[in-house]
């Protein structure tokens, strides 16, 4: 596995294997890798002949008084984790190298980055189309591989990707969860014991929340309130949002007939974490 540092080392690298005919995946991260990731790298690897995870924590998509700086970083981690899952390549690159300059060029959404997680981070999702698109044209990947549980960021990136023709195929992966149903996240290391174990109510709500659609109900209303009466019931929970949504859309249904999209951001402590499910319909 090599470990790369700039872009034309990597351009380098992913315009040989196109010339011999070889299928790039692209795994983005933000590092500090955890089995979510993980479960990504392998399936790149089992479905491409070359796999390139991009290890950045882009500045662009934090917002002010976000934790861009405290964000968790271990380099030395990430590589080894890469190397074991079956990783190519590592694209971990300096912010100077990404962002040489002031960008005056953005990549930015209407509608699908408006609500949810975007109504709260302005600029967020600007910032994520803005260096998605970067790695699309710096490493040309046949697929790149993203998880189900940043359902909005998936959205906004299937789109861009439809809208602006760009050539790489996305493909979704599921929820990785720890066993007692805990998104695993990069976020969760900021948890304390206490809250560790306070953050379970998301899931438990969630998952309650999707047995009841199972069982038939289809008042959105209902199953809105549901999770919230449950995750208020914790002391240390603060729900930013719980919102139940078109899946493809985004926008707010009142009925639940499919796809739905049941998403909720819930501040634990000081720490934001995200969780989601999600219902195809009958």
């Amino acid at each position: 596995m090599k470990i790369v540092r700039k872009i034309k080392d990597l351009r380098e690298i992913t315009e040989i294997a196109g010339k011999k005919g070889l299928s790039t995946g692209l795994v983005p991260t933000m590092g500090f890798l955890h089995a979510g990731h993980l479960s990504l790298i392998e399936r790149a690897k089992r479905e491409n002949d070359l796999v390139v995870v991009s290890v950045f924590v882009n500045p662009i998509q934090f917002c002010p008084g976000e934790d861009f700086e405290k964000y968790p970083r271990d380099m030395d981690h990430d590589a080894k984790a890469c190397e074991r899952a079956g990783a190519d390549v590592v694209f971990a690159p300096e912010t100077d190298e990404m962002y040489p300059v002031q960008n005056l060029a953005y990549v930015d959404i209407s509608k699908l980055g408006d609500g949810l997680c975007g109504a709260r981070r302005p600029g967020h999702f600007r910032g994520v189309c803005t260096v998605v698109s970067k790695l699309f044209n710096i490493v040309s990947p046949d697929r790149a591989y993203f998880g189900e549980k940043d359902a909005q960021q998936l959205a906004v990136i299937k789109r861009m990707v439809m809208d602006l023709n760009f050539k790489t195929q996305i493909v979704a992966c599921p929820i990785v969860r720890d066993p007692d149903g805990l998104a695993i996240s990069s976020r969760n290391v900021y948890l304390s014991p206490e809250e560790r174990a306070s953050a379970l109510v998301i899931s438990k709500s969630l998952r309650h929340a999707q047995e009841s659609v199972m069982n038939g109900e289809r008042d959105a209303a209902k199953i809105r309130k549901s999770i919230i009466d449950e995750i208020s019931s914790e002391p240390l929970a603060r729900i930013d949002y719980v919102e139940i949504v078109d899946a493809e859309t985004l926008e707010p249904v009142s009925e639940i007939k499919g796809p739905v999209l049941a998403a909720a951001a819930v501040y634990i402590g000081a720490t934001r974490l995200i969780d989601n499910f999600t219902f195809k319909g009958e």
